[in-house]
């Protein structure tokens, strides 16, 4: 076997690989010879069937299976001969055909690059810290509260937190919506669910009351006729419901879980839960922080095109509906932010290995706990993560991610910066 490579780039390699076509032709024979003992083909007993029968029907077949296979063996023992890398499955290029005794092909492919030595001691990395307090898990339970709201109808006139249903047609120059007739909706004042002038509009209203209003609709509103514009609306005011909040008593926690409805047990259960949000929260922001630091300090590193690529056509995926193809725009736009990332990627894959960093079992188990405590039968999710050999290398990913991300604040220049629990889960609203 003979094998040249070729740098046709800064991480791509061309590898010619010939064997000789005696290799590739005894192989054909013998695959033949073994078929001839056990096809069946009608009109011959079984072991009996010609070779000249066997060639006619099933050699291009044979012959296509073999110099596949072959192509395979040589690729990987010339790969290891060269002390090569591929990221994916080479390009194969050939015609097949023994020329000169022999047969060729071309493998294409990018290897992973050469890393520099990483030194992260002059990185400056900020770290957010944060607890749960009494204060976040009281602000948690009005939170449930208002998730278990009720409404009910009263006759008086509408303010923030009642819900109003009403009916309206709105008239945008020669447009009017709807076409005939009124149109039903509800919202609940002040909640944000459909837009501020509207929840203005309908403040101080009260059932029955029928009036005209100018109302200037936001520019990302769902119609587009409507979009931007100042409409004159015609309103209906339907019904106006006040809400009741139920009170935090046993039976609120018995809501959750919690048998006994003991109410300390769910606080308890509520200061777990946000406990275990903050900790991913905060893990999330020193991942990214450790991440940025790692590609700005090796901007200039050569990263294979085929990962970036990829990256890139994840990231424009995530701003697409789903099931929708994204624009090659898009795609090409998110290439400088999938370089980055992978950059960072393949940075901390260094790190860990170059570190020895192993996967931490007990992180694991944390992980697939706090993933499974989100669906209503965790003990199912867990097995389908424990059969599911993709899903459970992804975890394992994340889990080295963390380790590695925490190895490098130890080990630079970090700084503690103290966030209380909204700064942390509402960053927006910081």
């Amino acid at each position: 076997m003979q094998v040249s490579v070729e740098n046709i780039g800064a991480l791509e390699r061309k590898l010619t690989v010939k064997f000789p076509a005696e290799r590739f032709e005894t192989q054909v024979s013998a695959r033949i010879a073994e078929m001839g003992r056990t096809v069946r083909l009608k009109g011959f007993r079984p072991g009996k069937v010609p070779t000249t029968v066997i060639k006619q029907r099933f050699g291009e077949q044979v012959r296509g299976e073999v110099l596949s296979d072959l192509i395979g063996t040589t690729l990987r023992e010339a790969v290891e001969q060269e002390k090569l890398q591929p990221i994916a499955n080479p390009a194969i290029n050939t015609t097949g055909r023994p020329e000169n005794g022999e047969i060729a092909y071309t493998a294409t492919f990018e290897i992973m690059p050469e890393f520099p030595d990483v030194d992260v001691s002059a990185l400056e990395i900020s770290r957010p810290v944060a607890m749960v307090t009494d204060a976040d898990i009281d602000k948690m339970l009005e939170t449930l509260r208002l998730q278990r709201r009720s409404f009910e109808e009263v006759d008086r006139a509408s303010v923030d937190g009642d819900f109003v249903m009403f009916e309206y047609a709105a008239v945008a120059g020669d447009y009017r919506f709807p076409a005939e007739g009124l149109e039903r909706a509800g919202s609940v004042l002040g909640s944000g669910a459909l837009f501020k002038a509207l929840d203005e509009t309908l403040a101080g209203r009260k059932a029955n009351d029928s009036f005209d209003a100018e109302v200037a609709f936001p520019e990302d509103f769902r119609n587009d006729q409507l979009a931007g514009k100042t409409a004159m609306v015609s309103f209906q005011i339907i019904k106006v419901q006040e809400p009741k909040l139920p009170e935090i008593d046993g039976e609120f926690a018995k809501l959750f879980g919690i048998e006994d409805g003991d109410l300390e047990s769910f606080r308890k259960e509520v200061r777990a839960n946000l406990e275990r949000e903050l900790k991913a929260a905060l893990m999330a922001r020193l991942k990214s922080e450790v991440a940025e630091k790692l590609a700005d300090a090796h901007a200039e590193l050569d990263v294979p095109k085929m990962m970036v690529q990829s990256e890139a056509q994840t990231l424009a995926a995530g701003s697409v509906p789903s099931g929708q193809q994204a624009p090659p725009q898009l795609i090409e736009a998110a290439l400088p932010m999938a370089r980055k990332r992978v950059v960072a990627g393949l940075l901390m894959g260094e790190i860990a290995r170059k570190q020895g960093l192993k996967v931490d079992r007990n992180r694991i188990a944390e992980h697939l706990a706090a993933i499974a405590s989100t669906y209503e039968e965790p003990e199912k999710v867990i097995e389908l993560y424990n059969g599911d050999p993709q899903l459970m290398s992804g975890l394992q990913n994340r889990v080295i991610e963390d380790q590695v991300a925490e190895w490098v604040a130890e080990n630079a220049k970090t700084t503690q910066i103290d966030l209380s629990f909204d700064d942390v889960m509402r960053p927006a609203n910081a």
